[in-house]
């Protein structure tokens, strides 16, 4: 594993760029950390006391959550309290400095807090605004509690997610929040280009049930040109063929063999010419008609051998293919550690910790894993004092 780099190797893209960060848990932080990642200055407001609740979620080390180790790299953290009147005239001095501010509250939430984003904009009228919320700052569903797994059903995902007649099933991570946060940090970048041509900054409006739609490829004009309503369908790629995952020995494989030449070179590799040679099958039309028969032959040939040796006789037909990884198997990938993509982090107390490594890559400035996750509070005064703020309490 590589070891992360340090603050003074790069500077990122984004050096220079202010984000202050008013979000908790998963969508409105993954936003920030990306923007973070990339050399903004990131600022994060988190209340007294227990901080942002991710600290403590999941597997713990020392007290503290390993996720927030990935989640709140590259960021400051400046404990205030929203409830408290001057804590707030210090965010909103903090605001004035900002080119970006973040949230993930429910609509409503932030100017209940004394914190408008169009009083803000008014203020600094080159901020941009992030806002990520469950169904967005408008619409009849503007003021319901959403979470990423709700938007996930309501986007239409969880429906597709399951085997044919099974209860829908989670993906396995909280893909709602990250779509979100990936849809907000593309707004983010957009927006601050739109600002250099007008010198105005504007509201990134993200709901979290669009990002997830907006993934769901051609699942509404199929229902609006056909009435075709998408099923669920395991583990298969529905309508292109073959494309499934198959039992071995001592494991899954994927296949992916639903190129035209490639379905012909994978029914060669598998023993069977004589599909590879029907006329029939000589387009994904004709396959997916005949999907459960080639299905069955793909599935007789893995299922006495063993992963790896399926994948080295798909390699050598040149059939796209891959073992279905488990953290372990990543953990152990010279590809994953070669891309940089398997760090190492040093923590306080001395031991190592393994984080994902950053993406995209950018070949001149990429992104840098700049400073570990902070304890609460660590840089409020920091923060404070290079503002020229001091918090007064009464």
């Amino acid at each position: 594993m590589s070891e992360a780099p340090s603050d003074t190797e790069t500077v990122g893209p984004l050096a220079g760029v202010k984000v202050l960060e008013l979000g908790q848990l998963i969508a409105g932080p993954f936003a920030a950390r990306t923007l973070g990642d990339f050399g903004a200055d990131v600022i994060k407001v988190e209340a007294p006391g227990s901080g942002d609740p991710l600290r403590q979620w999941r597997l713990l080390k020392d007290g503290t959550s390993v996720w927030w180790q990935v989640q709140s790299r590259n960021k400051r953290s400046v404990v205030l309290d929203l409830r408290q009147p001057a804590d707030v005239a210090v965010v909103r001095q903090l605001a004035l400095e900002a080119d970006v501010l973040v949230e993930n509250f429910r609509p409503g939430a932030l100017e209940g807090f004394g914190l408008d984003p169009q009083a803000l904009l008014q203020d600094n009228p080159r901020l941009v605004v992030l806002r990520i919320s469950g169904y967005g700052q408008t619409g009849p569903y503007r003021d319901k509690p959403g979470f990423g797994v709700v938007a996930e059903a309501m986007g239409g995902l969880r429906h597709l997610t399951a085997e044919p007649g099974r209860t829908p099933v989670r993906v396995g991570v909280s893909i709602g929040d990250t779509l979100a946060a990936l849809h907000g940090v593309i707004g983010v970048l957009m927006a601050l280009h739109e600002r250099q041509r007008s010198g105005r900054g504007q509201v990134v409006d993200v709901a979290l049930y669009e990002a997830v739609f907006n993934c769901m490829e051609s699942l509404l004009p199929e229902y609006s040109a056909f009435g075709v309503v998408r099923q669920p369908a395991g583990s298969a790629l529905p309508g292109i063929a073959p494309s499934n995952a198959y039992k071995c020995t001592d494991g899954h494989v994927l296949v992916a063999g639903n190129g035209d030449s490639i379905f012909k070179r994978l029914m060669q590799a598998v023993g069977r010419a004589d599909l590879a040679d029907d006329p029939q099958l000589a387009a994904n039309s004709g396959r997916v008609a005949r999907v459960d028969e080639i299905d069955a032959a793909i599935g007789a040939w893995t299922a006495p051998r063993t992963v790896a040796e399926v994948l080295a006789a798909l390699d050598a037909a040149q059939v796209p293919g891959g073992r279905i990884y488990t953290v372990a198997d990543i953990a152990a990938d010279p590809h994953y550690r070669e891309r940089g993509m398997l760090q190492e982090i040093t923590l306080e107390d001395g031991s190592r910790l393994a984080v994902p490594g950053i993406v995209p890559k950018l070949s001149r400035t990429p992104g840098r894993h700049r400073r570990n996750a902070p304890a609460l509070g660590r840089d409020t005064e920091d923060v404070l004092a290079e503002q020229g703020l001091k918090l007064q309490r009464r």
